[in-house]
């Protein structure tokens, strides 16, 4: 098809002086003034082309490339599965991208696949895939944080690991109740739980279990500082058993005014070689924290369990919860007292009565026994 000049630019340019003298008696001018033209018009084509081409490409990588309506949503990239193929089915499984072609073709370009990290990453409702790339490719993982508050036993523990980490929770526990796992703690089975201070602690997702407990290991070593550790040797005990009876204080009272007070009464029973007699304990031996009312069937078939302070003397073997920094702090500046027994009062809010001899103690206990009694709490 024939591209002919626009009229007024033909006529615009006839009129220049040196076109009328030269070129206007040449045979050529009229077909030389046509290929001008048409050269101008293929480049604004061209010109125009590229605009298109670089709006819709902008689009592809830089416009949203997300696929949900949440703020947004996170994708696990889990150790031993970071080639090209399972990341890409990660993110067609869960809904993450539209376009996952050219996600996969821009990932090749930059270098992505072999630079890949196991981890958790957040993807923002609207995100590019040019920004989601360069978030994986720079590793930029979201933190995890494991928020520690009172756990009772290591499977509790294990389970609030196993939501939080790649690491699920029965190969945590596992590792929890090897001592070949833990001896480099100079702890055992038993006592590993006293290295875990109620904390919020911040890892990635892909964290070991090992790098877990070595972060809470480090808190534990900040913790005891050579004054903690003298006042520990001033009660005539290890770091391990004033968590220990620090674990007993911190399920006996909420009060932080009296925990110092119950722990010298557990203090002085340790000195006479009197069993502690803790309730706590034979909960935890039972496996039953919610037990509103401790009685003697509890107690006789829990016989066996070292942590059972009624039928066995001195602290048991590990810590029944994750006490407080404040719970521990109680019990290593504790008051001497002459207390050796005590137990909750009527209407106390959870404040207890405390006794020096038997006789005093009943009275007490008994008044406490008839108020649970007219409220039928058994």
């Amino acid at each position: 098809m024939a591209i002919v000049a626009h009229p007024t630019e033909l006529s615009r340019f006839q009129q220049n002086k040196f076109v009328k003298l030269f070129l206007a008696p040449c045979p050529y001018w009229q077909g030389f003034l046509f290929h001008l033209t048409m050269i101008k018009n293929i480049s604004k084509f061209f010109f125009l082309s590229l605009i298109v081409v670089a709006i819709f490409f902008g689009w592809i990588f830089f416009g949203s490339a997300t696929n949900f309506s949440q703020e947004q949503k996170y994708l696990y990239v889990a150790t031993g599965k970071l080639t090209k193929e399972e990341v890409i089915k990660s993110i067609i499984d869960s809904s993450l991208l539209k376009r996952t072609n050219y996600f996969q073709w821009l990932g090749t370009q930059w270098n992505l696949w072999p630079r890949l990290r196991p981890g958790k990453f957040e993807i923002k409702k609207g995100a590019s895939l040019f920004s989601i790339v360069r978030k994986l490719r720079n590793n930029q993982q979201e933190e995890v944080n494991l928020v520690i508050k009172k756990i009772r036993t290591k499977k509790d523990f294990a389970s609030l690991v196993g939501k939080k980490f790649e690491t699920d929770s029965l190969k945590f526990l596992q590792f929890l109740s090897q001592n070949d796992s833990i001896k480099k703690y100079a702890l055992d089975t038993n006592t590993i739980m006293t290295m875990v201070l109620p904390n919020t602690y911040s890892y990635y997702w892909s964290t070991t279990p090992t790098q877990i407990l070595n972060k809470l290991f480090t808190q534990h070593k900040k913790f005891w500082t050579n004054e903690r550790k003298q006042k520990a040797t001033l009660l005539g005990l290890t770091k391990e058993q004033v968590y220990i009876l620090a674990s007993i204080v911190e399920e006996e009272t909420l009060q932080n005014d009296e925990k110092s007070t119950i722990s010298s009464v557990y203090l002085n029973r340790l000195k006479i070689n009197m069993p502690l007699g803790a309730d706590p304990t034979v909960k935890f031996a039972v496996g039953d924290f919610s037990i509103k009312r401790l009685l003697f069937g509890h107690i006789n078939a829990t016989a066996s369990s070292p942590y059972n302070t009624y039928k066995n003397k001195g602290l048991p073997p590990g810590p029944i919860c994750t006490p407080m920094p404040v719970t521990i702090d109680a019990v290593l500046n504790t008051k001497p007292t002459n207390y050796l027994f005590f137990c909750a009062k009527v209407n106390g809010k959870g404040y207890h009565a405390f006794a020096t001899n038997e006789t005093d103690h009943f009275k007490n206990a008994k008044a406490y026994q008839q108020w649970l009694n007219e409220r039928q709490i058994h």
